[in-house]
């Protein structure tokens, strides 16, 4: 059962001023018609080990699917832990070397990137050359509380070395499957985040597509610039979730400001939110049309994302610089990105020794041994993050 949250509904629309009903009634509107989508329900195979035909066939529909449950109450209470303690960790502002407990923060020795942080509710990257610019048009803005802090955390990137327990869900057996079924069994991660959108606080993502190299490719098709899957620790609702138009990573790289012209406001009419309880994971194609509103409501979201590409979509190609530094990946550049998930299918067999591990076969041959050792080996894996 997915809750709608009326009074989070409220508290947000009540933000927008001369527009709150007309936020109101897209809120409540987008709840129901997502929630009236044939996209969502438990992970399915086939006999055979294929993914069930009407879930890819949902998934090419829309271009995101829901998958309920996936995590269990123990594994989702390990992840909330490891989330609290990472959280305790992170410096006291921006660029500080310390937490505020005295100890060194989480990531400041790091050279790859890590914590970034934003104004509350603002919104940082629409109408910027950030991202090459995808970010067409910048988001609403509300007026925080006059007690908020002057910064609040917005994405967390290479988490892998810093949580077990997110390294452990990387390697879930029906997750690496259901990457093999869509991208083929050379599929190859290629970018790991967590977004954090804390009530009252977090930031507004504007519209944007995220694909970037192979818009004009020849070989184009709908899944060319691969998925994130978007594991939701404590739910997602219409108020501090992903919104997304179905249909749209079918159609080429889009205008958007063309279609927030069209519609009038921000508030595209045919798009519907990510609704999730806590444990559920969202598909999501990279080439949907999305985004997210400032958080205004009472409900936090954290999103542990993992990304997911097909070989050919990234075997000497020239990135777009967007999540690592420019460069061509080469074979070797991507078997030295993929030796993350090895360590993680390691570490996630000693959690859970009774669970069918899954067998990742670029990396046959290899032999990994999960300790302490190897978590201090990926430190800066995600300087390897293929972008494009």
């Amino acid at each position: 059962m997915i809750k709608n949250f009326p009074e989070s509904i409220e508290a947000c629309a009540a933000y927008y001023g001369n527009a709150a009903d007309a936020m109101r009634t897209y809120l409540i509107d987008g709840h129901q018609r997502a929630v009236a989508l044939p996209n969502r329900g438990p992970i399915r195979f086939t006999a055979d080990g294929s993914l069930d035909p009407a879930i890819r066939a949902a998934y090419s529909e829309y271009g995101f699917y829901i998958f309920e449950e996936l995590y269990c109450a123990a594994e989702l209470d390990d992840l909330q832990q490891d989330m609290s303690r990472m959280r305790q960790q992170f410096p006291v502002e921006p660029g500080a070397a310390l937490n505020a407990q005295g100890e060194p923060a989480l990531g400041a020795d790091c050279k790859a990137p890590t914590l970034q942080w934003v104004k509350p509710l603002s919104d940082p990257l629409g109408g910027t050359a950030h991202f090459n610019g995808r970010h067409q048009v910048k988001l609403f803005e509300p007026k925080a509380a006059i007690d908020a802090p002057a910064y609040s955390p917005f994405v967390l990137s290479g988490h892998l070395q810093f949580s077990e327990a997110c390294l452990r869900a990387y390697a879930h057996p029906e997750l690496l499957k259901l990457c093999a079924a869509i991208n083929g069994e050379d599929f190859t991660p290629f970018n790991d985040t967590i977004f954090f959108k804390d009530p009252g606080l977090g930031a507004a993502v504007a519209w944007h597509q995220d694909g970037d190299t192979h818009w004009e490719n020849p070989l184009f098709d709908e899944n060319i610039h691969g998925f994130n899957l978007m594991l939701q620790l404590y739910g997602s609702t219409a108020v501090n979730g992903v919104w997304v138009v179905p249909g749209s990573h079918k159609l080429g790289r889009l205008d958007i400001k063309q279609m927030i012209a069209d519609a009038g406001s921000e508030r595209l009419p045919d798009a519907v939110p990510m609704l999730c309880n806590p444990g559920d994971v969202v598909i999501s194609n990279r080439q949907l049309v999305h985004g997210s509103f400032a958080n205004t409501g009472f409900e936090p979201r954290v999103t542990v994302n993992f990304g997911c590409h097909r070989l050919s979509s990234v075997l000497d190609v020239k990135g777009a610089g967007m999540h690592s530094e420019v460069a061509v990946y080469d074979a070797a550049f991507i078997r030295e990105r993929s030796h993350v998930l090895g360590l993680a299918i390691e570490a996630r067999k000693q959690r859970y020794p009774q669970e069918q591990a899954y067998t990742y076969k670029p990396l046959a041959g290899e032999t990994y041994v999960w300790n302490a050792q190897a978590l201090k080996s990926i430190k800066d894996y995600n300087l390897r993050d293929l972008s494009i």
